[in-house]
């Protein structure tokens, strides 16, 4: 039996408060504070401290409470104090809290991999290793295709988004701030075009004629006998919610799988529900050899993962992966009772339920201002979407703008998150147990940011 959305219960109440002084004197006091012992290049896009969240809330230190529209980058899916996974990280700090799952082993790593391989597309044998971060684990996954394969190099995309280890940045499309001046980088990677339907100089490009472009420059370029991954996000996450034409996705992993390429999905940021599937590929149908996951795995929890075909997993040496904290015993169980809520909730059909709401109003809000031209497309699956803002009456990106409506919403006591290639692009990621009220309420006061700064 799940759990509706008007079924859930919070802890605490679901509406947004901002004093006059905002930021309050403690957030100030903080921020004074860290100035003297946080490196400067750690930054935060929202200058208040958190004391508590809940449900599609979060209180400062000071009293106010902002709806949150971005889940901490899609990590709080259940909730940032779901009452299921605060209970299963309560009982396993009881017992304890770390051993190593490579010197004395635990059924929680073991309980999570049975629900991942059960979980992630495709019905083949499957095996599974846990880390801490999602850049760790696609670190890990292309370590395993390079492997298994006996080849170098690796394909990524245009506005890919990776992390921020030596690897992961080469793999990343974006230089400022994730690249700038931390080379060199980890060689034998490849960047191909992606296909973008807002951005493409021929609009009427069909999704298998942007992957047959970008296969065309593989087999130029590189050959591909010589790729061991062809590597992507379903839906690109910090280039900007980009969501590929229909057919570019299961056109590259048919030409992979016919080349013997592993063809790895990062689903760090649109996995776990958010897209109204388990995972973003389940779209088209795809099926990943390998799938990176993190974020929204765990409720919060620190933990990440690679699921893939058993005979790519298996093909390393023992003792080739794994590493000190991968898997902690408290963040596997934070994992299983978060999957657990997932369940529950009925969390995919709550991600399509929040599409219709959100892409309802910002529609409204397109019409509304049509002449002032503004609001360049509107995209995304299930509760990951996404507003490009651009200049009025043409394509250019406009951060301008961008950065104006962010402020403006926290100011009003809504947090929203910016991201795009161009810095242009509004995401939204709220919590996917966010009230209706509460959603639209946020949606309301983006509205009225968007009009007032156009």
């Amino acid at each position: 039996m799940t759990t509706t959305a008007s079924e859930i219960t919070y802890r605490l109440e679901q509406k947004r408060r901002v004093q006059a002084d905002f930021p309050g004197p403690k957030s100030v006091a903080l921020s004074e504070r860290r100035k003297a012992v946080v490196a400067a290049g750690v930054a935060s896009s929202v200058p208040v401290y958190v004391a508590d969240a809940d449900g599609g809330i979060i209180h400062d230190v000071d009293g106010n409470s902002f709806i949150d529209l971005g889940s901490g980058i899609a990590v709080t899916s259940v909730g940032a104090s779901d009452p299921a996974v605060v209970g299963a990280v309560k009982e396993a700090v009881e017992h304890f809290t770390h051993t190593c799952f490579m010197v004395t082993p635990y059924e929680g790593y073991v309980a999570v991999a049975e629900q991942l391989n059960r979980l992630t597309p495709g019905d083949h044998e499957k095996r599974t290793v846990l880390f801490n971060s999602g850049a760790e684990a696609v670190e890990n996954a292309v370590k395993v295709a390079r492997l298994a394969t006996g080849r170098d190099a690796v394909v990524a995309f245009d506005h890919a988004y990776h992390g921020r280890t030596n690897l992961t940045m080469a793999l990343t499309a974006k230089a400022m701030p994730y690249k700038t001046n931390f080379g060199p980088f980890a060689p034998e990677v490849y960047r191909m075009p992606m296909s973008y339907p807002y951005r493409e100089e021929n609009p009427s490009i069909t999704g298998a004629e942007a992957a047959k472009r970008a296969i065309t420059m593989i087999e130029k370029q590189i050959g591909g006998e010589s790729v061991a991954a062809i590597i992507i996000e379903p839906i690109q996450g910090e280039g900007g919610f980009i969501v590929p034409a229909d057919g570019f996705l299961p056109a590259l992993a048919a030409w992979a799988k016919e080349k013997g390429i592993v063809f790895i999905a990062d689903e760090v940021q649109s996995g776990f529900c958010r897209t109204g599937e388990w995972f973003a590929v389940n779209h088209e149908g795809v099926v990943p050899d390998i799938i990176t996951m993190a974020k929204g795995i765990a409720g919060g929890m620190p933990l990440s993962a690679i699921t893939g075909r058993a005979d790519l997993l298996d093909a390393v040496h023992p003792g080739g992966l794994g590493g000190t904290y991968g898997g902690n015993p408290v963040a596997c169980a934070a994992a299983l009772a978060s999957i657990g809520s997932m369940k529950e909730y009925n969390l995919n059909a709550r991600a399509k339920h929040i599409e219709e709401l959100a892409v309802s109003r910002l529609s409204e809000l397109a019409t509304e201002l049509a002449e002032r031209s503004v609001i360049g497309e509107i995209r995304g699956r299930g509760a990951m979407l996404a507003i490009e803002l651009v200049q009025a009456g043409s394509k250019e990106p406009n951060p301008e703008l961008t950065k104006a409506v962010a402020a403006a919403c926290l100011k009003e006591g809504v947090i929203i998150l910016t991201c795009g290639t161009y810095g242009n692009v509004i995401r939204l990621l709220p919590p996917l147990v966010i009230s209706d009220e509460l959603l639209t309420d946020g949606l309301n006061v983006l509205a009225a940011a968007i009009k007032a700064n156009a």
